[in-house]
């Protein structure tokens, strides 16, 4: 019984396992902003391609 008592009460890695999913949720956040990002950037150069593609061309 005291065994699992002190098994409880013991912390060691516990600021380690939270470090991790806090990490894990910056990922996640990164993750997202890159990709909702990433489509509208796309749409902006297309955009900026089409708009300069006839004077790119000598036109």
């Amino acid at each position: 019984m005291k065994t699992l008592a002190r098994f409880v009460k013991d912390e060691s890695g516990a600021t380690a396992i939270e470090y991790g999913l806090i990490a894990a949720g910056i990922s996640v956040v990164i993750i997202v902003a890159v990709q909702t990002l990433g489509g509208t950037l796309n749409g902006v150069f297309e955009s900026i391609n089409t708009s300069l593609g006839p004077v790119a061309d000598g036109g």
